[in-house]
């Protein structure tokens, strides 16, 4: 946070409009499509929220199927449950972490044999890197199947020569606390469909009818994002670009120290796109290391330095027990067993950079 911040926040305060709509809502919808590229854009109170929103306008209903990378958070995956529909989970690419899409084409050319298409195709933008979008929208489209990107850790990131989440139907984003960009808490449903996003708007406002008194032809959602959050997002958009560079300033700090090791790899960077390495992620050889991903973060943890596991694929999480998942060699899980991701804010300073390195090096066993 910085100053600008407050002086946003605070002409929200003075024109005492701080209720989840006002000017300054559709000004941050304004210029974050200005700096994505995209048509038109709908201020959320989360990701979660956003993406349930997007499986509502495709339709999306009882026992029908959307298709989701295993390798990701929970919140872009809940919304399928509250629709009624089943997630079905795809493993990722090695080269990239993100949706493999040999596997998406070969599946969706035998749902399409079986009478059993998806409703929805969720592809992940996983810590910042892009997935290969156009290959997944062009072969979804052979078969009408429409993508929502899950571009939720992707702000500030690139997909060729455009902004991650650019080309498919819709694209959901996360101002979470914890993201390269936040707004406290928020998300943004964006798409080029001026139409369908303004029905998104109408859903989040309680789907209330255009007239004076409280009509409603439907039920809603009360999904909008606070204008105090909007005044966060409209500060944090001006520095985004230097936030990102931090960030792969970091990475490459972690790159040069680390990634050097025997058995150490840092996450790769698809050559389609640019990171924004929201996290910088490695992976530990299971053969060269002593320790685990969960022992270098909890030795790291005691000397207060906080290191995570890469996320657990959501095929191998209880509540998805009963999920199908489509694999092509259970790249998924093997991230999870051995990826660590790192300390990673904008906000690190060298030293702080500079300890991290120390103390995880000494976690993992290296001289």
């Amino acid at each position: 946070m910085s100053d600008r911040e407050r002086e946003l926040v605070m002409e929200v305060f003075d024109s005492n409009f701080v209720a989840p709509a006002g000017p300054m809502i559709d000004r941050f919808e304004q210029e974050f499509c200005e700096f994505t590229g995209h048509a038109a854009a709908v201020a959320l109170s989360s990701g979660t929220g956003a993406m349930d929103i997007a499986l509502r306008l495709l339709d999306v209903g009882e026992d029908d199927e959307v298709w989701v990378s295993d390798l990701t958070f929970i919140g872009g995956v809940s919304p399928i449950l509250y629709r009624g529909a089943k997630p079905v989970f795809f493993d990722v690419s090695k080269e990239t972490w993100t949706l493999d899409v040999a596997l998406l084409t070969v599946e969706l050319e035998k749902a399409n044999q079986n009478g059993r298409l998806p409703k929805a195709v969720i592809p992940v933008d996983l810590y910042g890197q892009s997935c290969d979008l156009d290959p997944i929208v062009a072969v979804c489209a052979k078969y009408d199947v429409p993508v929502v990107v899950d571009s939720a850790e992707a702000m500030g990131a690139m997909y060729k020569d455009r902004h991650a989440g650019l080309g498919a139907a819709l694209a959901v984003y996360s101002f979470n606390g914890n993201k390269i960009m936040t707004t406290a808490g928020g998300g943004m449903l964006a798409g080029a469909d001026e139409e369908l996003l303004d029905r998104a708007r109408y859903l989040a406002q309680q789907a209330r009818q255009p007239v004076i008194h409280y009509e409603h032809t439907e039920t809603g959602y009360n999904y909008r994002m606070p204008s105090l959050c909007a005044a966060v997002g409209v500060g944090q958009l001006e520095v985004l670009v230097d936030r990102v560079a931090r960030r792969r300033e970091i990475f490459d700090v972690y790159e040069n120290t680390l990634g050097g090791y025997q058995g150490v790899k840092m996450m790769p960077e698809a050559s389609y796109g640019k990171a924004n390495r929201w996290l910088s992620v490695l992976t530990m050889s299971e053969s060269d290391m002593s320790a685990s991903p969960e022992d270098v973060c909890e030795v790291a943890a005691q000397q207060g330095v906080e290191c995570r596991p890469v996320w657990k694929p959501m095929s191998q999480q209880p509540v998805f027990k009963d999920a199908r998942c489509v694999s092509s060699g259970v790249v998924s899980d093997t991230l999870y067993r051995t990826g660590l991701c790192l300390p990673s804010g904008s906000a690190m300073s060298d030293a702080d950079l500079e300890r991290a390195i120390s103390v995880i090096k000494g976690a993992m066993g290296l001289n």
